[in-house]
């Protein structure tokens, strides 16, 4: 898909499993996608599934 302009407003959720995460370094909880999950905030990959 390619766009021109602005940002295209999709909604992933509807389509791709996220999974609810949490980061058991810096503590952050985010939604991840696939099997090697990292953390946005610190870059850690030691993240459980909630």
């Amino acid at each position: 898909m390619c766009s021109v302009g602005g940002p295209v407003d999709v909604d992933i959720e509807d389509r791709i499993k996220t999974k609810n995460c949490q980061c058991k370094d810096c503590g952050g909880s985010f939604k991840g996608i696939g099997k090697k999950i990292r953390c946005p905030t610190c870059g850690s990959d030691n993240i459980c599934e909630l």
